[in-house]
């Protein structure tokens, strides 16, 4: 994240918290690509289809719209665990209702918000340790926020093979199964989807 993207960022912050519809639209279409990312995880492993995980992002930025006073903190990692707390209450209630869960909301509340912080976690250690430059480590920025911005610039086989393998820890076998394709189609798959992905990351900063 450059001084002006931070600068960006912070003046946006503000310009919400004076309530500026214009500038909350603004700051949270920032984290789309990351909280869509952690959507389409949780939605393959739990409903299987049933929900388009770009809905529930949507669902998610309206719900924060409509408790941003709420939000306290100054910074992009507070903002990104709030914006993730809010999707883990969205996901709760759709699990209600389309797998009719029993589990008390409180709870599957807090489990979903576990997963999704694991998954954040696994993009800031994994990934981009390896396929970012020294400058992009050194940033301010979110990591897991720039490598979802980066993976979603790429195709959707491609996008699937890596967060499969790096996300979700899955074996070939496994990645094979869920996509149904071959196993070595599959390792031929993530290893041009990789290149592409350095590629990526290397147009941001």
């Amino acid at each position: 994240m450059t001084v002006d993207s931070e600068q960006e960022c912070a003046e946006l912050l503000a310009g919400a918290r004076a309530g500026g519809e214009e500038a909350l639209g603004r700051l949270l279409e920032r984290y789309r690509a990351y909280l869509l990312l952690l959507a389409r995880v949780q939605v393959g492993r739990r409903l299987q289809g049933k929900v388009d995980p770009a809905d529930l992002v949507q669902e998610t930025f309206l719900e924060a719209a409509r408790h941003f006073r709420q939000f306290r903190g100054t910074s992009e990692p507070e903002l990104t665990a709030w914006l993730r707390q809010i999707l883990a209450g969205c996901l709760t209630h759709l699990l209600r209702r389309y797998l009719g869960t029993q589990a008390r909301d409180v709870r599957l509340e807090r489990e979903l918000g576990g997963e999704l912080e694991q998954s954040s976690q696994a993009l800031d250690r994994g990934l981009i340790a390896d396929q970012s430059s020294p400058s992009q480590r050194a940033s301010r920025r979110e990591q897991a926020v720039l490598l979802a911005d980066a993976l979603e610039r790429l195709p959707p086989d491609y996008r699937e093979a890596i967060v499969l393998r790096h996300i979700e820890g899955l074996t070939f076998p496994e990645i094979a199964s869920r996509m149904g394709r071959s196993v070595d189609s599959v390792e031929k798959l993530w290893a041009r989807a990789l290149p592409k992905l350095r590629r990526a990351l290397g147009g941001q900063s």
